[in-house]
């Protein structure tokens, strides 16, 4: 593990590792904890981050008070003793927005914007009833079409970055593959999965593995535009990073990693075929 793997892995446990969670069993981040783990040394320099997060809750039509609960912290000062001091119960998605308008030269805002939109997304889904109660093969079929946008969004970023031809981009995508698979390529995972040639690898994903597959292309596409990334090198770099990024949490969590999950017998494409069948001779009855 190099160096900047190690610091990657401690920040993601440190997010972890800060993590409060109430009496109705809901999570949520100390404010003044949280800013001096994003290495703000003084609390009134971290606020205005915290405004600025309110103000792009509020813009995203979200309640700022469902995310931003303005609570006493107990704040050690020397000695065992403790004072109460104004701070915010801080929701995962409050984090995602102060980590997004964070100073991102800093290496644990950088951690951070990942490690908090792959959370931030995985909850939304979590959250989501009327996902929940999809069976797997809707499940699937949902994912699919939203990785479908997200891949010509993602195609667009990476274009824009300097990633132009047909072959560069083949590359691209290969690097954020390994990322996520632990170094297996598109080829590699045909070959882990027993795919034919002729197979598209996201037909034969499970709803968990299009998730994980969803996580990396929206994330790369975002970091690619904020950061304003450029040279194929550098896009390339960005796929990879994001992509271990997600394979880190998953691991972080006691998930399955991607290569390891069950293949599905049935392509996405024949059960959208399926799908539409069906719909037709509804409509005709």
């Amino acid at each position: 593990m190099n160096h900047e793997e190690y610091v990657e892995k401690v920040h993601h446990r440190t997010f972890e590792g800060i993590k409060q969670i109430n009496e109705l069993d809901q999570e949520f981040w100390w404010a003044r904890q949280l800013g001096k783990v994003l290495d703000y040394a003084e609390y009134r320099n971290f606020l205005p981050v915290i405004e600025k997060a309110k103000t792009a809750c509020k813009e995203s039509g979200q309640q700022i008070s469902d995310h931003f609960v303005e609570v006493h912290e107990m704040i050690e000062i020397g000695k065992g003793g403790q004072r109460k001091m104004d701070s915010y119960a801080l929701s995962r998605y409050a984090c995602y927005l102060i980590v997004q308008n964070g100073d991102p030269t800093k290496p644990v805002i950088a951690n951070g914007q990942t490690y908090f939109a792959i959370q931030t997304r995985r909850q939304e889904l979590s959250d989501d009833q009327d996902f929940q109660k999809l069976k797997e093969d809707e499940k699937r079929l949902y994912l699919r079409k939203e990785l479908a946008e997200h891949n010509s969004q993602l195609a667009e970023a990476a274009q824009q970055a300097g990633v132009e031809r047909g072959i560069d981009f083949a590359i691209f995508q290969n690097h954020g593959y390994k990322g996520l698979y632990g170094g297996l390529d598109n080829k590699g995972i045909h070959a882990k999965k027993g795919l034919k040639k002729s197979h598209k690898i996201l037909d034969y994903m499970g709803s968990t593995e299009l998730a994980a597959n969803l996580f990396r292309a929206t994330q790369t596409d975002e970091k690619l535009r904020r950061d304003n990334i450029k040279g194929k090198k550098n896009a390339n770099k960005t796929h990879y990073e994001v992509g271990a990024k997600v394979r880190q949490t998953i691991e972080e969590l006691g998930g399955t990693m991607p290569e390891d999950l069950p293949t599905p017998e049935t392509s996405a494409k024949k059960l959208e075929r399926e799908q539409l069948k069906k719909l037709k001779e509804n409509d005709d009855e």
